[in-house]
Formats: C-alpha cells, structure tokens, sequence
C-alpha cells in the first residue's frame, strides 16, 4: 500500500502545499463581481439552464414574481408522475424496474409484449465477457466498490468491437447490456472486496433466468441466494425510485458533457459513477447511516429531543460526525416542501420498521427530519424550506433488507445506470451535436517571465 505522499518527502510535500496555498487564493468576491454561476446555480438558487430533455423532470417550486415559492415535490419520467407509475405496476403486483428502464430508454410505456420481449433481452445480457470477472475484478480487489465499478465499465470497451459506432441500434445494445450488467459487476466487486478485505469466503454466483432485476441482485450478493418476495419487491421500488432525476444533476449532467465531446459510451458512464460517488451526491446514503450510527451512540435516550437537538448542533459545529458540519439527508437543490422519493421510501419504511421491529429507530429518523431544520435556522440563520431527502430514508430501507452498507452507493448506480444511458442517447442523438463549454473568468494577473537564475 503506498502512502499519502506516495514515498515523497514529507516536509517537501508540506512546502508544496504552502507553495500552493500562497499562489491559489481566489477572492470570493470575483463571484459576485463578474456575475459568476458558481455550481451552474443562479443568485435564487435554482439552476442555469444547459439544455433541453425529455427524459425526466424534477418539481420543487414555482417562481412567481421573481421569488421562488416552495411547492411539494414531484419526479416525472417521461411526463409520467413517478408515484402514478409506481402504483401502477404495485397494483398490479408486477416488479416495476424493467418497464422503468423502458419507458426512460425509449420514451414510452411498453405492450406487454414489447415488456416481455424487453425483459428477456434484459436477461440475455447479463453474462459478462469471457474471463472478465478473473481478468478486471478479482485480479486487483479494490476496497470500494463504486470505484471498481467505474473500472469494470471503462474496460468493458475493451471487449466491444463496435465500442466506437456511433449509431443508434449499436448505442441501444450498448445501453442495455451495461444496464444488464452492471449489476453483475457491482456483486462481484463486492464479493471480492468481501474476500480481499474482510477475509471472507468467495462466492460468485451468476444471474439467473425468470428473476427481475431486483431479485437477481439479492441472489448475486447474499452467499445462500436467498431472497424474500418482500425484499425484492422494496429493492425493486429503490430502483424505480433512483433511475432518473433529470439532466441537471452531477453525474447525469457529467455523462452528457463528455458524451458531448463525441466520445464513447464507457468512458461518459465511468465519469457518472466517479460522480456518483462522492459524497454530496450518490455517496449521501452511506454518510446518513455513518451519522446516525454517531448519533445512535451519542444519544443514550433516543426519545430526548433535547439530546437530539444537543447532538444535531454538535454536527453542524463540526463537533460531531465526519466533522463536514453537514446533516446528511437534509434539503436538497430542487425540492423544498417534499421530496417526493423521500415520501414514498419513508412509507414503506414505516411499514417494514414495524415487521422487524425497528419503529424506536425509525422514529429517530423522524425526529431527525423534523428537527434538523429549526437546528440549523438557530445556528446558522438557514432561512430556506429544507425538506428530507430520498437518502435519509433509503439507507434505512437497505439496512432493514439487509442490504450492506458498502453496497448502497453502488445499488444508487445500478438504478441511475438507466437514466444516464437515457441522457447519452439523447445527448448524442438529439441535442444538436455541439461540445458542452462554459466559460470560466481567468484573475491571474498578467506577469513576465523570470529567468531561473534570477528568482
């Protein structure tokens, strides 16, 4: 294992970073002067407009004589209210995921026979390259299992002979294997990481026919393949409930800006899941468990509200937690009153806290979304609606499934695998073929060259 400094000198590395220190300041006012969109986001706080899709739309507030007004949220694929499908295919006790995955691929909700001929097209795909596994995953074990993912489908060009064919049929079988795959991908880094890292025994097991994605999943991940009808059901659900969130978001909108460029599908899906990990994106669910982990052992009376207040001010000082000063779960870009995730995952949380009886943490989660906003307008005067979001309660539905944590992030790219494949094609094929390219204002004062024996 190599160090921080990679066998460097510390005290030179030391005098580099003072170097970089002294030469890198930029004045926070330059922001403000030159009318800069710092995060592509403008002075209201909502976004600057890139680009125009038909794929999925996020809803949290209507603007009406300039100032923004709050509104509960909503999430839309393909001009369909999210909650209307999803109790849809619930109602008709059918998984959801694969006809998702359709609708946003394709732009419209399938036959019954186009779902079947899609779902076994699906199931076809799963298998991965000959000596894949050996070669990409077990040969260099990572300790995460978001960036052995991003690994695994960057060489995936190595092993498509059309990797560089841009037209439409090839991009489609494209899309769909790596969403077949993915999910291969991520249980054997997984397993490896489990046998490398935590010196567990090697299981792999492959994908089998008749099961959905969900129920693949769980098979994939557990050693003895086995699943509940309701685990499947609520994972299949999270999955639904990840696929898309629009163009505007870090990881969607990084597929888009290299898939601008002209290059291939691997290399913009790879950038996605390095965003997706971060986090303050795709990486917040494992953070809101790690928070509430710290909280469960700080508080001993969980029903205090006043220790949990304590707690929560201890968090923002930077006193408590990762030391971010972030209550992870908390507020969101788009979304004020509601995010419409969060609501549907917190009621089917309820549901399931009560059958594995974990209503007392549960409750906990509830406190926390009730009282982090009055926290954080006492410590630091936040005046905006702050709402939960979809992350504080999805690590608790996976951890309830018995879903590691190491796997939550991951499970976050194998849904949003949908939406980003959706993006590139419409990006490739529908957005005028043109770079994305802001600009950025240079402050480097101009200076002459110095000869080296004169500095």
């Amino acid at each position: 294992m190599q160090n921080g400094t990679r066998g460097g000198s510390t005290g030179f590395i030391d005098n580099l970073c003072e170097e970089y220190r002294k030469n890198n300041q930029i004045d926070s006012g330059y922001y403000e002067k030159w009318d800069v969109k710092r995060g592509l986001r403008n002075a209201d706080g909502s976004g600057v407009m890139a680009g125009v899709t038909r794929i999925g739309n996020v809803f949290g507030y209507y603007m009406q004589d300039g100032e923004r007004v709050s509104a509960p949220g909503r999430l839309i694929y393909r001009g369909i209210n999210v909650e209307d499908l999803i109790d849809g295919f619930s109602g008709e006790h059918r998984f959801g995921f694969e006809e998702t995955a359709y609708l946003l691929l394709l732009g419209d909700l399938p036959t019954r026979g186009q779902l079947t001929e899609f779902e076994q097209l699906l199931a076809r795909s799963h298998t991965l390259p000959p000596m894949f596994t050996e070669d990409m995953i077990l040969k260099a074990p990572s300790p995460d299992v978001m960036n052995k993912l991003g690994r695994s489908v960057l060489a995936l060009y190595s092993y498509d002979e059309g990797a560089e064919e841009r037209t439409l049929a090839n991009e489609l079988q494209q899309a769909i294997r790596l969403i077949a795959q993915v999910p291969v991908i991520v249980a054997h880094a997984f397993a490896v990481k489990q046998h490398y890292y935590d010196n567990e025994s090697l299981y792999l097991h492959r994908p089998q026919e008749g099961l959905s994605v969900a129920e693949n999943f769980l098979y994939s991940v557990r050693h003895d393949r086995k699943f509940t009808p309701e685990e499947a059901r609520l994972l299949d659900l999270c999955l639904v409930l990840h696929a898309e969130h629009g163009g505007g978001n870090n990881s969607a909108f990084a597929c888009r800006v290299l898939s601008s460029s002209g290059t291939d599908i691997y290399a913009a899906i790879s950038a996605a899941i390095g965003s997706l990990k971060g986090p303050r994106h795709g990486g917040a669910n494992k953070k809101v468990m790690e928070m509430f982990a710290a909280l469960e052992d700080g508080v001993g009376d969980w029903k205090d509200e006043d220790a949990v207040r304590a707690f929560l001010t201890k968090i923002l000082n930077k006193q408590a937690g990762d030391g971010s000063g972030l209550i992870y779960g908390m507020g969101h870009a788009i979304y004020t009153l509601s995010d419409p995730r969060a609501v549907v995952l917190k009621r089917f949380a309820r549901e399931l806290a009560a059958q594995k009886g974990m209503l007392e943490e549960f409750t906990l989660f509830e406190t926390v979304e009730r009282l982090a906003p009055e926290v954080m307008a006492t410590e630091r005067g936040e005046k905006k609606v702050l709402c939960a979001n979809v992350d504080m309660y999805s690590g608790l539905v996976y951890k309830m499934i018995g879903i590691p944590q190491e796997l939550y992030t991951p499970l976050f790219a194998v849904a949003r695998m949908v939406g980003w494949c959706a993006h590139r094609l419409e990006e490739v094929f529908g957005a005028g073929n043109r770079i994305i390219r802001p600009a950025y204002k240079a402050v480097a004062p101009v200076r002459p060259f110095v000869p080296l024996a004169q500095r």
